[in-house]
């Protein structure tokens, strides 16, 4: 099984670069599953249903969720009928679920956040095992959307035994520390999909502003920008990874592979 995860998409030019590429890529490299991060997705704040359906409309079987996951209350219904997931550790009480699983395909996903940083929820580190329970034999995938590098890192370590593929998302810049380690695999960040030119896909005045003053108006993400799109493929056997890359593309021209896992 080929699993493609696309990073988080930010606003109207990171819904463009989906349009535009993943059709294309998933047939390509022969991709069984995509799964994205939607929580940017509506002007860089959370979803709205019919940006949703623009999205599943491309290709994308599941999406995962973070912090931003109810700035649009509108989407609500759609997070207890559809496979768009908030995170895990939301409480119970919450519209929607962490967890989407395919019984079908033997594939589940995970929607995880962290807690540093982070609005305060359940524990991720203390809730996340117990949800693995009866899945032995399923292909497992964990989008961590978490701020600190070092606690996604040691979500990974911690179930690395328990897991098939763990990828950081938030903070939209991409890291280059793909790996395989124990036939589980891991890349902090996959990095944004949309405006790379600016401050974390959205435009610079209003970030510059609050670095200035520590305040500002709502981040703003701006359609005329180099757009970027990022990916990771993992190819699994049974429940184990065996093979990773990264894809990335850079505005319209011909996606290319930027990197492949380092087998430890």
């Amino acid at each position: 099984m080929r699993l493609l995860f696309i990073g988080d998409i930010v606003g109207k030019p990171g819904r463009m670069m989906v349009k535009h590429h993943l059709p294309k890529i998933r047939e390509k490299y022969k991709i069984d599953v995509v799964v994205a991060n939607y929580e940017n997705a509506s002007h860089g704040f959370g979803i709205m249903p019919k940006n949703y359906k623009e999205l599943k409309n491309t290709g994308i079987d599941v999406m995962t969720g973070g912090n931003h996951s109810f700035d649009k209350k509108e989407i609500f219904p759609l997070l207890e009928e559809e496979a768009i997931l908030r995170p895990l550790n939301m409480y119970e009480e919450l519209p929607g679920k962490g967890i989407f699983v395919d019984d079908e395909k033997k594939i589940a996903i995970i929607s995880l956040m962290g807690d540093f940083a982070m609005p305060r929820f359940d524990n991720p580190f203390r809730i996340i095992e117990r949800h693995l329970e009866g899945l032995e034999d399923y292909v497992k995938f964990v989008d961590f959307h978490a701020e600190a590098t070092a606690e996604k890192r040691a979500m990974f370590l911690m179930l690395k035994d328990k897991i098939s593929a763990l990828v950081g998302t938030h903070t939209h810049i991409g890291t280059d520390d793909l790996i395989i380690d124990n036939e589980a695999g891991y890349l902090t960040d996959i990095g944004l999909t949309g405006c790379f030119d600016n401050v974390i896909g959205m435009s610079e005045v209003e970030p510059l502003q609050r670095c200035k003053t520590g305040f500002s108006k709502k981040y703003d993400v701006v359609d005329n920008c180099k757009k970027i799109f990022q990916a990771v493929v993992f190819e699994f056997e049974g429940s184990k990874c065996k093979e990773a890359f990264k894809i990335k593309a850079y505005d319209f021209e011909e996606e290319f592979i930027s990197q492949k896992a380092l087998k430890l």
